[in-house]
């Protein structure tokens, strides 16, 4: 024991005259000791120091055991994170911890009136059970759009009477404006995709994509604060990444290769590769950023899914540094699925055309064979029942020749013609006889079926299977017209476009694509460049032929 206490911190309450001040003279000269005589100055000491003994008489113990105690209560209470409060059962406010003097007397009023609602004098309180199971908790409102949470608790005598109010309140406004921003963004998505049939109802396939990009840029705007942002989707064939819908961002973000894979592709390549969302905090010092936004200082790229598959990314800019946080990442990350959902709606993803191609005939024939074999089937055997019967058997031999029919139109309208449907003609045009005509693209079918129509008005047709063939065929020969696919392998339309106007400044050029898609905004870039004119596929033979006489006739 003379050990132990010899390194001591020791704190002595004695008292004059009383027992624990003999025990001074026998402690250690080595043990650090703090002595006091009066029960105030000990609880003063025991708030200022730590000590590892403490020696008094019993009788003071077991007061400064139980002050202590209250005191570090009271303690806890002063510090406590939440508002706590006690109230009276008239309503009016007894004692209130710092956090809860400082909310608003608005706020507080509240409190006092609801704890007076449920435990107060006009209260009804079941006086059989017994109270102390009976805490509630209701939701406030305050003046600046702030919420808040309060336990509501009585407190009890021995009787198990109420005889004041206990009340914790709570500030969840951070979580409450988290969730009405999520639910903004749930309805705000839900309206995104609302692009059916009916409210795109005689829009081209241009008209379309600005719709979804200007609810893109309100939504953006409205909900995340951000204007700048572009969407790129993932060629499944190449891997590419290509620009659908932006705004704001430096026409030099286009020209970039990307693809979806987690090196030396820029944070969009990662991000589509890896399916994980990016927050770069300072571009000049991420090595995976490319310049989007030409003042750009932040970023936040979130990938594209369309259920468990990621189609792409929605790429944020902002010209402030640090500008996203992990609540924006999760808001743009419930957005980008909406986006995603939506552009599958408005068919501008980057199909495989391939591979479709050629499957439209056989999948609706294989689905009206069976019907049609049936009726086949049952008209045959009704003509073996009804021998002699001229007039009915000749009905269903009729039945049976507009069966066959049937069949043969469905095959010449479920045929893929490559984009171009409608009546072919072979009569010569004096506007385009000829004329020695383009055209690129690497479907077979599509180019050849426009060759051929071309060649039955009186052109002169030279075709490219890709960009970097058409290219080599313009350095070749001089050409009144040029028509060219959008996206080929090589080299792209625009691509194809400038090569054109480069050799031939005067030179009518048109440029195709399917499903709405144009890479890198081609379409508008070479609009401002002189391009002639744009046909969307699938288009008719009439279209083809009005563009390339309008295209001769401005030409002229």
């Amino acid at each position: 024991m003379q050990e132990t206490m010899t390194a001591a911190r020791i704190l002595l309450f004695a008292r004059p005259g009383s027992k624990a001040g003999q025990l001074g003279s026998i402690l250690p000269a080595e043990a650090q000791v703090r002595r006091v005589e009066s029960f105030d100055a000990a609880l003063a000491a025991l708030r200022e120091e730590s000590f590892d003994v403490v020696i008094s008489d019993h009788g003071d113990f077991q007061a400064l055991e139980r002050d202590a105690f209250n005191q570090q209560s009271a303690m806890i209470l002063e510090n406590i994170g939440q508002g706590v409060c006690i109230v009276g059962l008239d309503g009016k406010l007894l004692w209130a911890n710092p956090k809860m003097q400082a909310l608003s007397p608005e706020l507080t009023a509240q409190v006092c009136e609801a704890c007076q609602r449920t435990f107060g004098d006009s209260a009804e309180v079941d006086k059989s059970r017994p109270t102390h199971h009976r805490a509630r908790r209701v939701s406030l409102t305050g003046s600046r759009d702030e919420y808040f949470e309060v336990t509501i608790t009585p407190v009890q005598n021995s009787r198990q009477e109420v005889i004041q109010i206990a009340a914790i309140v709570w500030d969840v406004t951070l979580g409450r404006r988290l969730q009405k921003k999520i639910d903004a963004i749930d309805v705000a998505g839900r309206e995104l995709v609302r692009l059916d049939a009916e409210s795109i109802m005689g829009m081209n396939v241009e008209e379309r994509i600005s719709l979804l990009e200007q609810k893109m840029l309100r939504y953006m705007h409205e909900l995340l604060h951000f204007d700048d942002f572009a969407v790129l989707l993932i060629d499944e064939k190449t891997r590419r990444l290509e620009f659908v819908l932006q705004h704001g961002m430096s026409p030099k973000s286009r020209d970039y290769d990307i693809f979806a894979s987690p090196e030396n592709n820029g944070i969009s390549g990662y991000v589509a590769a890896t399916g994980r969302s990016y927050i770069c905090h300072d571009i000049s010092k991420d090595p995976r950023y490319l310049q989007g936004l030409e003042t750009a200082k932040s970023s936040l790229t979130v990938p594209l899914r369309l259920q468990d598959k990621v189609i792409g990314v929605l790429n944020i800019e902002s010209d402030r540094l640090a500008a996203f946080n992990e609540d924006d990442r999760q808001f743009a990350e419930i957005l980008a699925r909406y986006v995603a959902i939506a552009i599958n709606t408005l068919d501008l993803l980057v199909i495989e055309r391939n591979e479709s191609t050629g499957r439209i005939a056989d999948d609706v024939i294989e689905e009206l064979a069976g019907p049609l074999n049936d009726i086949m089937t049952d008209a045959s055997t009704l003509m073996e029942d009804y021998i002699g019967n001229d007039d009915l058997r000749a009905r269903l031999n009729a039945i049976c020749d507009h069966v066959v029919a049937i069949k043969q139109k469905v095959k010449e309208v479920a045929t893929p013609r490559g984009g171009i449907i409608g009546r072919q003609t072979s009569k010569a045009d004096p506007l385009l006889a000829g004329k020695r005509i383009l055209v690129a693209d690497d479907e077979e079918i599509i180019r050849e079926t426009i060759a051929g129509v071309l060649k039955k008005v009186g052109c002169e047709v030279v075709t490219a299977n890709h960009g970097a063939q058409a290219i080599a065929a313009l350095d070749q020969h001089q050409f009144d017209l040029v028509l060219a696919d959008i996206r080929m392998p090589h080299k792209n339309g625009y691509e194809v476009f400038a090569a054109a106007r480069d050799a031939y400044p005067d030179i009518a050029v048109i440029l195709m694509t399917g499903f709405g898609y144009d890479p890198n905004h081609s379409i508008v870039r070479a609009r401002k460049e002189g391009l002639s004119a744009v046909l969307f596929k699938p288009f008719k033979v009439d279209q083809l032929l009005a563009e390339a006489r309008s295209a001769m006739t401005a030409k002229s």
